[in-house]
């Protein structure tokens, strides 16, 4: 029930959690059944491609393996999260974006004693991270503390289901074919990838990076380190150290792990210049949204559907306010609402429904003959 709970918030309206609802009780004792007989067995997955930041494939699972990975989740995520490093960040309670932004910004501040001293930092991407994640690997990893012989089981199932043969595809050949090949699970072995989209990949993906968290802190000795999902950045006065991390690091992940960096995202520059992670960027004394993340949120306000605005414009605030110099952000976006015929507050933290929309009708123009 408690899984049921957890994988219903904020979905709760979409069609999939409906008809899972409409005979709940039912639906519930019939997983339940499966999963203590041993006779559960992943259903078919939702495969669609999204555009936007680039394009990517999703694989949605359905809505009884959903519930089942929150279960999975729930009983065992609590003893790697204990195990875990402080900087590690992503589908960790508590340590979202905004914490790992603040997380970086109080280590920039740490390294540089408040901006007097010179300092640098190295930032790196691993390559096509999810479509290259050995599983054999991973399940020695959860192995090593899913004692229990059923969890374990249950584990296994979820990290070695191919959703592949069965899946439904619900994005046109020509939006699958804008997935580059090495990107795309569906080009991989069947021993490689985990599928996007499902909390089971998210959870799966800290626990195999933990190792390179470890590696770094314990052996390279990294203490300022922090990492995101496959983003990773660490500081140090030295450039020439930073280069010997990056040069064991990358020797590192192929030996222990199996995947490799992306050179084209690998980045090593004085900190003064700005650290991008996470959508935002830290300067000296201000840390801002990312400009392409503020410029694509006002093109979007500007050409969306009128009754789609109110709702993407305070989600918009709300994402700009993570940072500390947002005010000349939210007022440009304040001012593409208004245009669109929304009122603002005085401060800038939210944009109100016009009268239209909030169910009273627009007051008529009179006409003088």
């Amino acid at each position: 029930m408690q899984a049921y709970f957890d994988c219903r918030r904020n979905k709760r309206n979409t069609r999939s959690a409906l008809q899972f609802e409409q005979q709940l009780e039912r639906n519930l004792m019939q997983l339940y059944r499966d999963l203590a007989n041993g006779t559960y067995q992943p259903g078919r997955s939702i495969c669609f491609v999204t555009l936007r930041p680039k394009p990517r494939e999703v694989w949605a699972a359905s809505f009884p393996d959903r519930v089942v990975h929150h279960l999975l989740y729930n009983r065992i995520a609590g003893r790697f999260h204990a195990a875990f490093i402080t900087d590690s960040c992503a589908c960790i309670p508590g340590r979202g974006t905004h914490y790992a932004a603040q997380r970086l910004e109080a280590k920039v501040r740490s390294i540089t004693q408040n901006w007097s001293r010179p300092a640098h930092y190295l930032k790196c991407d691993l390559a096509n991270f999810f479509v290259s994640i050995d599983k054999h690997v991973l399940r020695e990893q959860l192995a090593a503390r899913v004692t229990e012989p059923w969890w374990m089981w249950l584990a296994d199932l979820v990290l070695m289901h191919d959703p592949r043969p069965a899946a439904l595809f619900h994005s046109s050949r020509e939006f699958m074919a804008r997935v580059p090949a090495h990107k795309s699970l569906l080009n991989q072995p069947k021993h490689r990838g985990l599928p996007i989209g499902n909390l089971s990949s998210q959870f799966f993906a800290n626990v195999h990076l933990d190792a390179l968290d470890q590696h770094v802190k314990h052996q390279l000795r990294g203490r300022h380190y922090i990492r995101y999902v496959d983003d990773f950045l660490l500081l140090h006065e030295s450039p020439q150290w930073l280069n010997g991390a990056l040069a064991d690091i990358d020797a590192f992940l192929p030996r222990r792990l199996g995947v490799q960096l992306n050179p084209k995202k690998t980045i090593l520059q004085p900190i003064p210049r700005g650290v991008d992670f996470v959508g935002q960027v830290i300067r000296p004394w201000v840390r801002t949204t990312r400009t392409r993340t503020v410029n694509v949120a006002a093109s979007r306000l500007a050409e969306m559907p009128a009754t789609e605005v109110y709702a993407a414009a305070n989600s918009y605030l709300g994402l700009l306010r993570q940072a500390t110099g947002n005010h000349a952000d939210r007022a440009r976006l304040a001012n593409v609402a208004r245009r669109r015929g929304h009122s603002i507050a005085g401060d800038l933290a939210k944009i109100y429904r016009r009268r239209s929309e909030a169910g009273d009708e627009l007051p008529q123009p009179e006409w003088r003959t």
